[in-house]
């Protein structure tokens, strides 16, 4: 399927390594429960699960941060967890206490039992997407992703969030032979997912490691980081002669930002736990930049949002040098944060940004 051509493909240049006029913004978790119409969406919906998987309400919730706040993307509202979910693992949430397996990975037989899922299994997604991407009729890129398979194998081994990862961490010790078995199974769904999702409309992909941060140094390389590689090794390249760009995002993991950099990915969503000069002595010109606010800032008033952005932005250097920075948070949105605390910090990285790259528009 076709789509009309992108009117602001800042985000897509910027993930290139291209110059551009302004910083480009997004934000991790920007469709979601801060924003009170989402709130409305979600009632109508029934439930988290029923918004995920009717396509009309995650395309709504996918499209409503874009029509407030001025943004360089859209990212598809979905959930790492479908994806175990399309496997069989039964996803169901607890109130106060989060999602749940019900069939949770305890033994070596229900790992060998698991599979690929077909793509029909996450149609829904995939659905949704398409939709998308015709109503934003080229406005700007969409972002699809998915889990790295660590986590994802986290989630689905402890049964729910992994606290502190004993039962995981236990089989990586005890048993890696059955971690790995299990993560090559999951490296496969996840390129299989992530390129449904190109074919369904992503301009660009993103691996989330949420919890590649947790692992110790050696072990992060061998159980996180390689079967990253192995789902960017697997992923379209382009898709009707426009290229897609691939992001990995680890939390925690400024110490493996030189390793990373040669993934494979063409760039690494930063947390803000480090300062982003330092993330791109790191790295150098081999891949882009993401990041790095700390999303706590914006509970802050606006004058401290306004430093904080502009330090950000300063610490590398204007957008029109072609370094590669999407700006961004270090993590996700919190549902305390106000709208308008959003907005003020996107007006921040629009003014800042052009100033900083002597860009005037």
């Amino acid at each position: 399927m076709s789509y009309p051509s992108l009117q602001n493909n800042m985000f897509i240049k910027a993930l290139l390594r291209q110059p551009t006029a302004r910083t480009p913004v997004w934000l991790l978790r920007q469709a979601g429960r801060y924003l009170p119409e989402h709130r409305v969406l979600r009632a109508r919906a029934g439930s988290y699960l029923d918004l995920l998987r009717t396509p009309d309400y995650a395309t709504e919730a996918t499209l409503q941060p874009l029509r407030r706040f001025d943004l360089d993307a859209a990212v598809v509202y979905s959930d790492i967890l479908q994806l175990p979910d399309a496997m069989g693992l039964g996803l169901y949430f607890v109130h106060g206490e989060g999602p749940r397996f019900r069939h949770p990975l305890r033994d070596e037989a229900a790992i060998e039992r698991l599979r690929v899922p077909e793509p029909h299994a996450l149609e829904h997604l995939y659905l949704t997407m398409a939709q998308v991407r015709r109503e934003l009729a080229g406005r700007v890129p969409l972002i699809g992703f998915a889990g790295s398979p660590w986590s994802l194998a986290c989630f689905m081994v402890e049964g729910g969030p992994p606290g502190d990862f004993q039962l995981i961490k236990k089989m990586l010790y005890r048993r890696p032979e059955l971690l790995h078995s299990l993560l090559r199974t999951l490296a496969q769904a996840v390129a299989a997912d992530l390129n449904a999702q190109i074919e369904a409309g992503a301009a660009a992909v993103i691996v989330v490691d949420t919890w590649g941060g947790a692992l110790a140094d050696g072990m992060y390389q061998r159980f996180s980081l390689f079967y990253m590689r192995e789902v960017l090794a697997r992923l379209h390249k382009s898709h009707n002669g426009q290229r897609i760009p691939s992001l990995i995002h680890t939390r925690g993991a400024f110490q493996w930002l030189n390793v990373l950099a040669d993934s494979g990915a063409d760039a690494l969503g930063v947390d803000w736990s480090c300062d982003l000069a330092m993330a791109r002595q790191l790295v150098g010109s081999r891949v882009a930049l993401q990041g790095n606010l700390d999303p706590s800032i914006l509970l802050a008033d606006e004058a401290s949002i306004r430093r904080e952005v502009r330090r950000v932005l300063q610490s590398l250097g204007p957008p029109a040098a072609g370094f590669g920075h999407v700006f961004n948070l270090g993590h996700g949105i919190s549902a305390a944060v106000s709208p308008e605390a959003v907005a003020v910090l996107v007006d921040a990285v629009h003014e800042f940004s052009r100033v900083a790259g002597g860009v005037h528009a």
